[in-house]
């Protein structure tokens, strides 16, 4: 009887979960993400539905999709992040009313899809678990409630005040910044200043859209729950109603700051288990180079190819002078390339490139992904940020001394010179990006398997409701104590009317006496 039991305790723990996977914004960085969270579910056994823009070829059998493809009319890349408007000032890619903005279209566009409110009309789709991408965007928590399941919430970026106040609470800026590196140094004066700022317009900016995300959210999910025979919770409850957080970071590319235990650090998952082999005529240029390659990209959304003419050929100058091999994501050929050591290419597979040891430097535009992937095979940069979180994450690789920053404009090129000259020239920067690629492998299990151990832990606890944080049943002002601050306030006051009324008595007994 005994070893009956085993056997069905181990025949149920190896049933498969059914797993809605939503990772909606359309670019290939968050596409690597989401197939991510595919590879490594599908791999332990579950069921995946995954709605995203770009789909996986060759599915296997436990893998459905939901395209939603058509979320890239409402994400104009070519437009937002031309790289010679950029250098003329022309676009601001950093401005949160912006970002916001461009969020709430496609989270709108990605509910409101057809087939989506398909899949949440039909009562027969069941889900042990809804795991869902945040980008500055909470709308996605419903799809939690249609279900009836537990709710994870994947942040793509290092752990700041937004995500974490989903959680637990928002930490304190003055230490935890968005965009200052704290790595090295305390703040000063001024960057705390900043910083708070910074968090304080953030809110107000996401306050802005409350009444917006409100309506999205009911008009998506509204019906869906009718049919169902139950009522929709407010936006503002369950976008709180996650059991936890996969965080695409890592201490070793980040900063050290509190974290709940809710929150989970899983900075490179998406890297591959096993690196592919390089194609032949880039496994052949690696091989040869005797002084080692330069791999230049600016990722999968930025295009090199909107450069101004005149910087892209002082580039190209200046990677011809070079006595080592360069290989420069370009999204178009080069006809007057006269330098033999530089290799144009329109599709570049990064992770195999870093992985040979020829690779002795890697020229990024300092997105997230590129950093963990240089600090998991050890090799050091120079960041070229252009937007979003690529300035913070450029300047904490200089902080932490594995990188140099050069900044995008005319003159980067005459930069660039100097940078990969320091670079190449010191040997601490490749002995610190060691350092830190041995601290990001030093882990108890690799980040994929721990990735699937939370997610079935979650489905197994029910939700893990024994990871909620209590901050999150607290109203912001007992948080802040200023109940407490009312009640001392009173008591003081009362204590000096009734002095003041004692004395004013003792007075006037005086007074009358005389």
């Amino acid at each position: 009887m005994k070893f009956e039991l085993t056997v069905l305790a181990f025949l149920a723990a190896c049933d498969g979960y059914k797993i809605l996977l939503v990772f909606p914004v359309p670019s290939n960085s968050h596409g690597y993400l989401g197939e991510g969270y595919v590879r490594h579910l599908l791999r332990a056994g579950h069921e995946v539905r995954y709605i995203a823009p770009i789909h996986i070829k060759n599915p296997p059998k436990n893998l459905r999709q939901i395209d939603v493809s058509s979320n890239f009319n409402l994400f104009p890349a070519t437009d937002i992040f031309d790289l010679s408007k950029m250098i003329h000032k022309e676009l601001n890619t950093t401005h949160i009313a912006e970002v916001l903005q461009l969020m709430y279209r496609i989270a709108n566009g990605t509910l409101l899809h057809d087939k989506v409110q398909e899949l949440m009309h039909n009562q027969n789709e069941r889900f042990d678990v809804v795991i869902a991408e945040w980008m500055f965007s909470e709308l996605y928590s419903g799809l939690a409630s249609v279900f009836n399941c537990p709710l994870i919430w994947s942040s793509s970026m290092e752990p700041h005040a937004l995500v974490l106040s989903l959680m637990d609470e928002a930490p304190n800026p003055a230490y935890a910044p968005q965009s200052t590196p704290t790595t090295a140094t305390l703040m000063t004066f001024v960057q705390r200043a900043k910083e708070l700022w910074m968090y304080l317009h953030v809110i107000y900016n996401k306050w802005l859209y409350t009444a917006m995300d409100t309506r999205v959210y009911e008009q998506a999910y509204s019906s869906a729950m009718a049919v169902r025979g139950r009522s929709l919770p407010p936006l503002s409850l369950a976008k709180y109603n996650a059991s936890l957080m996969l965080g695409n970071s890592h201490v070793s590319a980040g900063d050290v700051i509190s974290l709940p235990q809710s929150y989970v650090a899983i900075g490179g998952y998406h890297v591959e288990d096993t690196v592919p082999p390089l194609p032949k005529n880039l496994q052949e240029i690696m091989d040869s180079a005797k002084y080692g390659v330069i791999y230049f990209s600016l990722g999968s959304i930025l295009k090199s190819r909107s450069m101004p003419p005149k910087l892209k050929k002082d580039l190209l100058d200046l990677f011809g002078g070079l006595k080592q091999t360069i290989i420069w994501k370009l999204e178009e050929e080069i006809p007057d390339n006269i330098y033999k050591n530089v290799h144009v290419v329109s599709f570049a597979p990064q992770q195999s490139i870093l992985a040979h040891p020829s690779c002795v430097l890697f020229i990024t535009h300092g997105g997230l992904l590129s950093k963990i992937e240089t600090i998991h095979f050890g090799v050091p940069i120079i960041g070229i940020p252009v937007f979003a979180d690529q300035f913070l994450n450029v300047d904490r690789a200089v902080q932490k001394g594995y990188a140099k920053r050069v900044d995008l404009d005319y003159d980067t090129p005459d930069n660039l010179k100097v940078a990969i000259a320091e670079i190449l020239g010191n040997p601490r920067y490749r002995e610190r990006v060691k350092a830190l690629s041995f601290v990001f492998h030093d882990r108890p299990v690799p980040p994929g398997k721990e990735l699937v151990h939370w997610v079935e832990h979650v489905v197994r606890t029910g939700g893990a409701p024994h990871l909620r944080s209590p901050a999150l049943m607290l109203p912001w002002y007992q948080k802040m104590y200023l109940d407490l601050l009312v009640v001392i306030l009173t008591i003081i006051c009362i204590c000096f009317l009734l002095v003041k009324w004692s004395f004013s008595n003792r007075t006037g007994a005086k007074v009358k006496f005389s």
